[in-house]
């Protein structure tokens, strides 16, 4: 499935929509992309279990995401165990193995080269065949013309109300998920005003 241009309407999740407005906010006019620092968040902490960290190493499709956070709702909706970032050091490719790595990869470069927020929405069936809609935002950051780092948030809902989020999203889960929504945010790219949030505090992905 191909990328489409979108603008910012096509984020679904509220709590997702808030985190693109922020990196927009951030952005500003004038630079392409903004550094980490300037990232604030207000109640982080909601966040932070359904969120990701990398640092960029290399570039191009030669680049590598080494994990600098990991949500602990995440380890479980991918069957993994959560391991602390800072006491062992792993890449994405590492953490997921090369099946499920070949399955995202290309949203993670497709960040890397337009140096835009990207976002996907794939559909997959719980351990009970209820049908569970699983939405990632992947946001650039760095300097100049270089991603330093990419922020991801990742969220799941069901209309058929609650579901099993163990390995929803693993390796063999109980049906393949199906893409709906491959969208670069390009369109539309017009930064919230500064200082129109408040009670903010700086995004620590470590």
């Amino acid at each position: 499935m191909q990328f489409e241009s979108a603008d910012p309407s096509v984020v679904k999740s509220i709590r997702q929509r808030h985190l693109l407005n922020e990196w927009l906010r951030a952005a500003g006019k004038q630079r392409l992309m903004p550094l980490l620092r300037d990232f604030h968040l207000d109640r982080i902490d909601d966040e932070m279990v359904d969120m990701m960290g990398y640092d960029v190493v290399g570039d191009g499709d030669d680049a590598r995401f080494l994990i600098t956070h990991q949500g602990a709702r995440l380890a479980t909706t991918y069957g993994n165990e959560r391991i602390d970032p800072a006491e062992r050091p792993r890449f994405l490719d590492e953490k997921v193995g090369p099946e499920r790595y070949a399955n995202v990869v290309d949203l993670y470069r497709t960040c890397l080269r337009h140096k835009r927020p990207v976002y996907s929405i794939s559909t997959v069936q719980d351990a009970d065949g209820k049908e569970v809609s699983y939405e990632r935002l992947l946001m650039p950051f760095g300097s100049g013309e270089a991603v330093q780092q990419i922020v991801g948030s990742f969220k799941s809902i069901s209309i058929e109300g609650g579901f099993k989020i163990t390995n929803l999203m693993g390796l063999r889960p109980k049906a393949e998920p199906a893409i709906l929504v491959r969208a670069i945010i390009d369109r539309a790219f017009v930064p919230a005003q500064a200082g129109s949030h408040s009670s903010s505090e700086v995004i620590e992905l470590d």
